[in-house]
């Protein structure tokens, strides 16, 4: 069925659920801010493109979704694609994979594909997910250690040779402030799931940083000020030149961003008990990935994390996932 659980939810909303949904989008909204920033700057680009991505992109998968709660934004999945695409083409060859991977997205949500994902074997995305936390665990080295390394290697074993060349430059610092976020993120829920621990480690690092004046690296210090406006829509270049050399790097972020949206919808299913619009949610994320671009956003997609915060905070309706993204945006 192509519609949006959006359309046929609005008749149902009750003042206490609105509620609900408001209180849930506003504290995903905050959770994913961080988020946004560090998946950009992991994908080898500037801390703003993240947050343009969660805005769009996940205003875009709220309001034209086949999910109840689903969140969509930039995620962890996309790193290891976007940083190689980078690293080739720079950002405008990113923008143009994004924009064919959003396009080949609907054509596969208007032919019905949805329902085939099912079909992907489970070992498959388990080994598929543990090897990107590997890799993401592996480029986030120099920032836990506060190392002094000008590039770091987009190669995996180029990488750890590389820390342990400036394994002497560590800053105890940033390293002290590491472990701490990562024992509040650990125990905090054992206290509560009420407040997300990775609001309370946030608020709380950046709150020690700043009236203890410690001598670490900000988004600040490393990479400027980070606009306060949405950039003005524009549209990246596309030629057959650019259609040849692109269209591999586009057909891995369609898969890839239609497999991780229809797995958090299915997991999302699984926590309220509902049904998901699977050719719905892929039409969605086909027209998020087609306008973040326009925006200088990156690919985006469901996030399972930021979906199950949402539900966990009392979200049922995708007006939560409208607010995350006005939330962000304010």
């Amino acid at each position: 069925m192509l519609k949006p659980k959006l359309f046929t939810l609005l008749r149902e909303m009750t003042p206490a659920q609105l509620l609900g949904d408001l209180t849930a989008g506003v504290i995903v909204g905050v959770v994913a801010l961080p988020l946004a920033i560090a998946f950009a700057i992991a994908s080898g680009v500037s801390p703003e493109r993240g947050l343009y991505t969660a805005i769009i992109g996940g205003f875009i998968i709220s309001f034209l979704g086949g999910s109840r709660v689903q969140i969509g934004g930039p995620t962890g999945a996309f790193v290891v694609i976007v940083y190689a695409i980078v690293e080739h083409y720079g950002y405008p060859g990113l923008a143009a994979a994004t924009l064919m991977a959003g396009v080949i997205l609907i054509i596969m949500g208007l032919a019905r594909f949805g329902s085939a994902i099912k079909f992907i074997p489970h070992p498959v995305i388990v080994g598929f997910t543990s090897g990107i936390a590997v890799i993401i665990f592996s480029a986030q080295i120099r920032d836990v250690l506060g190392l002094s390394v000008e590039k770091v290697p987009a190669d995996f074993i180029e990488k750890w040779v590389e820390y342990v060349r400036h394994i002497s430059s560590i800053n105890v610092h940033a390293a002290a402030i590491s472990g701490g976020c990562l024992l509040v993120l650990i125990l905090w829920p054992l206290l509560t799931k009420r407040i997300p621990a990775s609001l309370v480690a946030l608020v709380g690092s950046t709150a020690i940083v700043y009236f203890l004046n410690l001598p670490v690296e900000t988004i600040g210090s490393r990479f400027g000020s980070i606009p306060s406006t949405l950039p003005a829509p524009s549209l990246p270049e596309i030629s057959f030149q650019n259609v040849r050399n692109l269209i591999q790097p586009a057909f891995t972020i369609a898969m890839l961003g239609g497999i991780e949206a229809l797995l958090s919808a299915v997991v999302a299913d699984g926590m309220i008990g509902s049904k998901h619009r699977s050719n719905m949610e892929l039409v969605a994320n086909g027209v998020a990935n087609v306008l973040s671009p326009l925006f200088g956003g990156i690919p985006a997609t469901g996030a399972i994390a930021r979906t199950a915060t949402n539900i966990k905070n009392g979200a049922r309706t995708p007006v939560a996932g409208i607010i995350h993204a006005i939330t962000l945006l304010l």
